[in-house]
């Protein structure tokens, strides 16, 4: 049966460099079927379909849709409210009364669970709609995916930064801790290691939150490296928790804030930096110790961006209509990795996605739980696109010296 109506397409929590080529390909897809009379926008996510503020995107071009795929972060804005049931019902009352039939979520774990209710608000009313969540985190972090939209870019960027962040410490010796978006999957913060080249390359250590963290432990490897090389370049996940499960940050300070959700507030905050390089100055002595979080920095970076990440965001936008319209299913779109490096989109049931955690496998992470293996290495290597090249070393030969 051919649902005849309205599509909504919203986008909710952060934003990405690519979650517009996943909104603009649902939209230009969309259009191509008759039985959608209108492609509404709803600008702040759920937050936009309750206070019907939508913007209708049938009357914009197909040049300058391409132009705002092209651009990062969320087009429509975009909310970190997360729906209840009672919020849910109201969504459902706004896409009732504009006659929507097709509704399309792009967002993480929470948006999918947010499609789920809502879908199931629809089912209790009789009312027959059809629902997609369109997978987007650059966490890396909802299951039955490889891999997410908007983590391969990201990926780039912390690449990117951690490679010239090596280059800058090599010429001016001494610690350096970057911190790193990931509150329970370390995807991101292990992208770090890409722009490794030569043996002594940073970073040199690498804390996941897949892995207890011990002050014990972090003071020995880098007083190890320090040792070795002179220097010691150290990627953190913000995520980072001690044996006990409780986030690293809360153990060494009295001072943390939470967000709207209840939880400890790692991102926007130098705190676990400057704790760490302070914990380094004081125990080993090192005196040139420096730490950076990058924070929002790799959500929406202009100009650091996979050509393959905008590719797949894209094809899902496509493939969620295709799925909603071609086969009046319901579901969320996930990305499937094929042979030695192609990928395959397939609908998965929106409770197996909804408000579930994928974090690193075992495979992808060092034995001594301070780095990462060549499996996850390969794995990360077609994500952050073509063109992506670790920076060179002099090799010209020494001079001999001709004073004593």
């Amino acid at each position: 049966m051919k649902l005849q109506g309205k599509a909504v397409i919203a986008q909710g929590g952060g934003p990405t460099a690519v979650i517009n080529q996943s909104l603009v390909g649902v939209a230009l897809e969309a259009r191509k079927f008759a039985q959608v009379d209108r492609i509404y926008g709803a600008q702040y996510g759920v937050q936009g379909i309750v206070n019907e503020d939508f913007v209708d995107l049938s009357q914009e071009t197909v040049q300058n849709l391409e132009k705002v795929a092209q651009s990062p972060s969320s087009a429509l804005l975009s909310t970190r409210d997360k729906p209840d049931e009672k919020y849910c019902k109201e969504i459902f009352k706004a896409l009732k009364a504009h006659d929507v039939r097709y509704f399309f979520y792009i967002g993480g774990n929470d948006s999918a669970d947010t499609v789920r209710i809502v879908n199931e608000e629809a089912k209790l009313a009789r009312y027959d709609f059809r629902a997609v969540h369109i997978p987007k985190t650059i966490d890396n972090d909802l299951v039955l995916n490889d891999h997410t939209p908007g983590y391969g870019s990201a990926a780039r960027f912390v690449a990117s930064a951690f490679s010239g962040v090596n280059l800058d410490n090599r010429a001016l010796p001494g610690v350096y801790i970057g911190v790193v978006m990931g509150r329970h999957a370390g995807f991101l913060t292990a992208a770090s290691v890409m722009g490794q080249k030569y043996a002594d390359d940073g970073p040199h250590l690498v804390y996941l939150p897949e892995r207890p963290f011990t002050q014990e432990q972090f003071l020995g490897d880098v007083k190890s490296v320090f040792d070795q090389y002179g220097r010691c370049v150290v990627a953190v996940s913000e995520g980072i928790v001690n044996e006990a499960g409780t986030p690293v940050m809360t153990t060494l300070t009295k001072s943390t804030e939470t967000d709207a959700h209840g939880n400890v507030q790692l991102s926007g905050t130098g705190m676990l930096g400057d704790l760490l390089s302070d914990l380094v100055k004081e125990k080993l002595k090192i005196k040139r110790v420096r730490s950076d979080t990058f924070g929002y920095l790799q959500r929406s970076f202009l100009g650091c961006v996979s050509d393959v990440d905008q590719r797949e965001a894209r094809e899902a936008g496509e493939r969620a209509v295709h799925f909603a319209l071609w086969h009046n299913l319901d579901g969320s779109v996930s990305i499937q990795r094929t042979a030695n490096y192609g990928v395959d989109y397939r609908l998965q049931k929106l409770e197996d996605v909804a408000r579930k955690t994928k974090l690193m496998p075992p495979e992808f992470i060092n034995q001594q739980g301070n780095g990462v293996t060549d499996e996850f290495k390969k794995y990360l290597l077609p994500l952050v696109g073509s063109g992506f090249e670790a920076p060179h070393r002099l090799r010209a030969p020494g001079v001999p010296k001709l004073l004593d």
